[in-house]
């Protein structure tokens, strides 16, 4: 139709409704005519919303309507199906959708949400559950979602903007001393001990030592080789694979004061055979988290251990002895298998033979703090956390 001055239409139509408002209509790059979400209720309005259409198309900034019409549950659960996970991330993020973000976003259409929406989400989310740590996950899930979905060309613009949302500010977390790593292992009884000196003197991680074979350990140069992980999955489920990361996969020197410790268990509780587990249950099955929790627990407790102290501290407790006792920073890396871009320097280099002398060292440090513990007047042991400082 012809504008007000007579002159031809040259993008788009415009026509007049019964209800006398105006609807406008433009051809898209694929020559698809799209009409406007809206009416409007003068020809000006309707030229002027051409003309911004018309300017997207020429800047390469004009998106497919029907594109964005993608509900975000669908979306977010190919989402991480497509990423091909480890099975515990992959638990973890289907559990973030379920319980924190699909309950808002999950009926909604990708291009529906904004940015005022998902600060509305985060406040409601830490006023519910005051878990700052676990909305700072969800919060980055949804954010890499999203993300994906700017790339896809499906919206505009990531609508998670609060700076620092994401960002976790851990509890400093406390270390046991000498005298409370043998007090658990002693708790814990003599089928269990050994994990507790190889998380703590290892350290190794809990899923790492269930995957632990006989063949995987060398009495006579007190070595283990970590080479897979066996984390446990809330269903039970053991989910066999690759460590945590390719430094996982490594070559642990242990202090020659576990010798005996090794070869007890060794002799008394592995399963047979050169591929046999390391640790099993009383009925020689691979042992349950939730069997083993309530074990651990009872040690803590009897220990005199705070219940923030998880099983999985003892690597921190590791970590802190390994460096009093000598050891770099890649070397402490290195012997607990941790990958970092910005640690991982080129020049630095932790070998077996640096190892053998982090293990020795180690070593001097663990059986000086035990004798003086056993000179003790009292003959008690500490029962005071130390921290790192």
């Amino acid at each position: 139709m012809a504008n007000k001055k007579g002159k031809r239409r040259t993008f788009g139509a415009v026509r007049k409704l019964p209800s006398g408002r105006f609807q406008a209509r433009y051809p898209g790059p694929d020559d698809v005519m799209r009409p406007a979400p809206e009416t409007f209720a003068t020809v000006r309005e309707a030229d002027d919303w051409l003309a911004e259409k018309r300017t997207e198309i020429r800047r390469g900034d004009w998106q497919d309507p029907d594109a964005s019409a993608v509900p975000f549950e669908e979306y977010a659960l190919r989402w991480v199906t497509e990423r091909r996970l480890a099975p515990t991330t992959d638990e973890l993020y289907r559990r973030l959708l379920r319980l924190h973000v699909l309950p808002t976003f999950g009926e909604l259409d990708l291009d529906k949400i904004t940015p005022p929406e998902v600060r509305s989400w985060r406040a409601e989310r830490l006023d519910a559950t005051g878990a700052e740590t676990t909305v700072a996950k969800s919060y980055r899930l949804l954010k890499a979602i999203l993300e994906t979905a700017t790339e896809d060309e499906l919206i505009r613009r990531n609508p998670c903007r609060i700076r620092g949302a994401g960002k976790e500010s851990a509890a400093e977390r406390s270390i046991a001393t000498v005298e409370q790593v043998d007090a658990l292992a002693t708790a814990l009884g003599p089928r269990w001990r050994l994990m507790v000196y190889l998380g703590a003197y290892g350290p190794l991680r809990p899923e790492e030592q269930a995957e632990l074979r006989r063949r995987d350990v060398d009495l006579d140069a007190m070595t283990v080789r970590v080479r897979q992980a066996a984390p446990e999955l809330t269903t039970g489920r053991r989910a066999e694979g690759p460590t945590k990361s390719d430094a996982g996969k490594r070559l642990v020197v242990l202090p020659p004061f576990l010798h005996i410790e090794v070869r007890r268990h060794l002799d008394w509780y592995a399963q047979a055979g050169p591929d046999g587990l390391l640790f099993v249950g009383e009925r020689g099955k691979p042992f349950r988290r939730s069997t083993f929790g309530r074990k651990w627990r009872k040690a803590r407790a009897a220990v005199g251990l705070p219940e923030t102290f998880r099983f999985y501290d003892l690597r921190h407790t590791g970590h802190t002895l390994a460096t009093r006792s000598g050891a770099t920073l890649k070397d402490t890396m290195v012997r607990a298998g941790q990958s970092s871009e910005r640690a991982a320097l080129v020049y630095q280099h932790s070998d077996e033979e640096r190892q053998q002398e982090v293990a020795a060292g180690l070593d001097r440090l663990v059986r000086r703090q035990r004798k003086a513990a056993r000179e003790k007047p009292d003959g008690q042991p500490g029962t005071d956390l130390a921290r790192d400082a």
